[in-house]
């Protein structure tokens, strides 16, 4: 059929100088207007022909309106089943469609055509045009219609307004009244009857994209992970393993001298498990020099003076951070002659929050932690512009913050060029005595640390306002095939 079309096409140009308009060419010619469409598309990418486009919009009616062009309006079917003594209202209603009683009731009413009583509907004309039914006939007949008319049908959702798409055509520079199609392909058939040497053949299209190229992508957090982790590994860390989701309460909470009456470790804000529901694996003497820490303190700490209890510490939980972790590392690390680490992570931690558009309940931690003999503030500071730099933050700014495990402790606050202002970016600190030296750490070494989410700068590097887009059920794939290259710099 296209080859028909397109053959019609060219025939009447060569005796007519315009096809004005393609819709009606297609119905002269018996074609389907898209296909004409199509065929004149072809023709003038070959510049057989020059085609002009055509927009036209216009009112066409809905399928209800076209039910009203039939057999009449609601309001006037109901004031011609109305008989000229009146009826009653019960009777009325069983006549008509309940639709059609409804919008009839309103509008008949509207236009002063009935009376309605509590039990009876009376006429008050004797004769009524149904002007609604009119109306729809003129716009289907592409008739003209004023604006107030047209405007009170689209209110009635009787009409929509539909856009028309066309050509017009004309010879282009290359017309012939036939179109010698040109071989994409040097065939076996050809070569064995010779007639290659008369053949025609197509151009190549240098400038043409091939097939897209199916494959795995990406995720932008995994980008952004790997760069904060080319990070770390510059700058001489070696990665903690974090492959344990499930962490018990004694490793998450209480080795970090947090205690047991902290709201963090209530069920609003964490999830424990079911099933085990504790751990029974704990070092026993260990656990004996946490527990004197909380109940009665040591090492010129008062302690937090409660009774500790260890059915509490060995339960267990989805952690809440990546710092249980660095614990049970740090714990590691005094069991032997002392030898200065930096350590890093980058994982998945679980908290039991609402989800909104910057909230999950389950999010990726960035944490870095130097443990060394005579660390200070100062050098904690150090590092962090270091690291901060190397992700494309250059200006930060530290407020006094308060944490269980760390004193002193800061907020950490980036200025952020896009967004004309300072920006939390993490939190850090140094590790408590009373959580490193119950651990047997030499009294002489500190452990400097800081955290911040993986999210929040994929977010603000991707352009991602709702963290939901980015990590869960809901995100669109597109994003994961399209997304650019991710360089850092905020």
């Amino acid at each position: 059929m296209a080859d028909e079309a397109e053959d019609a096409i060219l025939a009447y140009l060569k005796d007519n100088d315009e096809i004005s308009n393609s819709e009606k060419f297609a119905q002269d010619f018996g074609f389907g207007h898209d296909e004409i469409l199509n065929v004149i598309r072809r023709l003038h990418g070959f510049r057989f022909v020059d085609a002009q486009d055509i927009r036209r919009e216009r009112w066409v009616l809905t399928e209800e309106g076209k039910t009203y062009a039939a057999v009449g309006s609601p309001e006037f079917q109901l004031f011609s089943a109305v008989p000229p003594e009146g009826i009653a209202r019960e009777e009325l209603q069983k006549k008509l469609d309940p639709s059609v009683y409804k919008i009839g009731c309103q509008q008949a009413i509207k236009n002063k055509w009935v009376e309605m009583a509590k039990t009876h509907v009376s006429r008050k004309v004797q004769h009524a045009d149904d002007k609604v039914q009119n109306l729809l006939l003129r716009i289907q007949n592409d008739e003209a219609v004023n604006q107030e008319d047209i405007d009170a049908l689209k209110r009635r959702k009787l009409i929509i307004q539909q856009v028309w798409k066309g050509n017009s055509v004309r010879k282009g520079p290359e017309y012939a009244p036939k179109r010698k199609r040109a071989a994409t392909d040097l065939t076996r058939e050809n070569l064995q009857r010779g007639d290659w040497k008369e053949l025609e053949f197509k151009e190549y299209n240098f400038s043409a994209k091939g097939q897209p190229v199916e494959g795995g992508h990406l995720h932008p957090l995994l980008k952004v992970r790997r760069q904060v982790q080319t990070i770390f590994l510059n700058m001489g860390f070696e990665e903690m393993p974090t492959n344990n989701y499930v962490e018990s309460s004694f490793w998450n909470f209480d080795a970090l001298f947090q205690p047991q009456q902290h709201p963090a470790r209530d069920s609003h804000d964490t999830f424990f498990l079911k099933v085990p529901s504790s751990t029974k694996m704990l070092p026993e003497d260990y656990v004996e020099r946490v527990k004197e820490i909380h109940e009665s303190g040591g090492y010129q700490s008062r302690g937090y003076g409660y009774d500790w209890k260890r059915e509490e510490a060995n339960k267990n939980l989805l952690r809440t951070h990546t710092t249980a972790v660095s614990s049970r590392m740090l714990y590691a690390l005094a069991q032997k002659p002392f030898a200065p680490k930096k350590y890093y992570s980058i994982d998945r931690v679980f908290r039991n929050e609402a989800v909104d558009r910057t909230h999950l309940a389950e999010f990726h931690q960035i944490e870095g932690l130097i443990c060394d003999r005579g660390l200070t503030l100062g050098d904690l500071i150090g590092v962090l512009h270091d690291f901060f730099s190397r992700l494309g933050m250059s200006k930060l700014r530290f407020k006094p913050a308060y944490n269980p495990y760390t004193e002193p402790s800061m907020e950490i606050f980036s200025y952020h060029e896009g967004f004309k202002k300072w920006v939390e970016v993490g939190n850090s600190g140094m590790f408590r005595p009373e959580m490193l030296l119950p651990m047997g750490l030499p009294e002489d070494v500190r452990v400097i640390a800081w955290g911040l989410s993986l999210e929040r700068p994929t977010m603000i590097l991707y352009g991602i306002d709702n963290i939901r887009d980015l990590f869960g059920p809901k995100v669109d794939l597109g994003l994961i095939k399209r997304n650019p290259i991710c360089r850092l710099g905020l």
